[in-house]
């Protein structure tokens, strides 16, 4: 066994250095493309997906229905059976986004016509990539209508935005989301504030390099969809931890994301090894109709937020997000201030008016998690448990413990300190 208080040393310094990087992270959105010509390790079969690796066997009913509006929109299948005697075949290549630098809310399901935001850390040169946000194909629908939405992404959507993101020669996202938090977001489940500064700042941009047709399809989208801002506050965390990520001896996680059956996480100093658990069920509010009875256990990508800081780790600043997901201020303020038993700093960068502009709690170490049993409280949306059921509320979850205790037990081997 080694020596503990060495051992002690050695990760208090790598966990400083982390936290240190992500600090330092500076991601810009640089441009948008399409992901065969921008992700290294994309191929014409490949369909990447949200949360841990998983087989098509154990997907469930939303990830399912995702995949298969993604391959009628890719022109792999024109319906449910022809998709799935496809893949039955093993024609097509699963792989978590994650894998790939990615990110994806809900399924995240990423194809390679599918244009994806591109994100730059100017701190170190790395980039990291995103998938747009929708409220049909990403909750597991894959009727004519929802696979309308991805061509209209495409075609209609991309081509003005990345020209005017190309025009900006970059924008810089973390002050933008900064001064979002100041009013009122939370970043995962509501970027209202997001997304208006994303609107005024991409204008005159569009402007200048658009037509007026194109302008206007473009500013008639982001006024009448306020979630948008996710995919570029997802992207940005994205980048904010993996910063942090692969530093021998530090216990940081930098990645939490779920695919509806497993939860979860990597941390910096076990490389790029996954440690999963049962994904949970989500408490919340249901839209009417639905009820505990339709709802699929936790989805997506979109846990990247909290585990840079944001998201739920930030509820106390968004009041606004308890009429969607239920619960009262005192509960927001609650967690926020819990979830620094789990971390290990106070963002410089992302504060809240509400308690003082302190900043959010940053920095999930596996050993605190382990030591208070306190897992990381995650706010997210609700997805039918069913193929084409679609989005049905929102609500809160909390990560599973397995994860962590499976990560710890693999530092003490990888470490030696058992």
């Amino acid at each position: 066994m080694n020596d503990e208080a060495g051992i002690r040393k050695h990760i208090e310094e790598a966990n400083n250095k982390a936290l240190e990087l992500m600090r330092l992270s500076r991601p810009i959105l640089v441009d948008i493309k399409r992901a065969k010509d921008i992700l290294p390790k994309m191929k014409k079969n490949s369909i990447f997906h949200a949360g841990p690796p998983i087989d098509w066997n154990r997907m469930c009913g939303p990830m399912r229905g995702a995949i298969v509006g993604t391959m009628i929109f890719e022109g792999f299948a024109t319906s449910w059976n022809d998709a799935l005697e496809l893949i039955r075949k093993g024609g097509i290549d699963f792989s978590s986004n994650h894998d790939h630098d990615a990110v994806g809310p809900m399924a995240g399901v990423i194809s390679p016509s599918l244009p994806i935001l591109v994100v730059k850390d100017r701190s170190n040169g790395k980039t990291c990539y995103a998938r747009f946000v929708e409220n049909r194909v990403q909750f597991g629908l894959f009727d004519q209508e929802s696979v309308k939405v991805l061509r209209y992404w495409s075609e209609k959507l991309s081509p003005p935005l990345g020209k005017a993101i190309r025009k900006s020669k970059g924008i810089d996202l973390k002050p933008m989301m900064a001064r979002a938090l100041h009013m009122g977001d939370e970043l995962h489940n509501r970027p209202a504030a997001g997304t208006l500064l994303f609107a005024s700042t991409i204008l005159p941009h569009l402007l200048k390099v658009c037509s007026p047709n194109e302008v206007l399809e473009v500013t008639k989208y982001l006024s009448e969809n306020d979630i948008f801002f996710l995919c570029m506050s997802m992207a940005a965390c994205k980048a904010i931890t993996k910063a942090a990520h692969g530093i021998q001896f530090s216990t940081i996680v930098t990645v939490m994301a779920r695919n509806g059956t497993t939860f979860g996480i990597k941390v910096s100093g076990l490389g790029d090894d996954w440690f999963t658990g049962e994904a949970n069920m989500i408490k919340g509010l249901y839209f009417p109709g639905y009820s505990h009875e339709d709802a699929n256990p936790d989805i997506g990508d979109s846990a990247i937020t909290e585990t840079a800081g944001i998201g739920a780790f930030a509820l106390a600043g968004s009041p606004a997000i308890l009429a969607l997901i239920g619960g009262s201020a005192e509960d927001a303020i609650k967690y926020t201030y819990e979830m620094r038993k789990i971390t290990n700093s106070l963002n410089d960068t992302f504060t809240l008016p509400i308690i003082n502009f302190q900043g959010t709690a940053t920095g999930i170490d596996i050993r605190k998690v382990m030591r208070t049993g306190i897992t990381p409280v995650i706010d997210t949306a609700i997805a039918h448990r069913h193929e084409g059921g679609g989005y049905i509320g929102a609500g809160l979850v909390r990560a599973p413990l397995d994860p962590f205790k499976n990560a710890l037990h693999a530092y003490g081997r990888k470490y030696k300190l058992v």
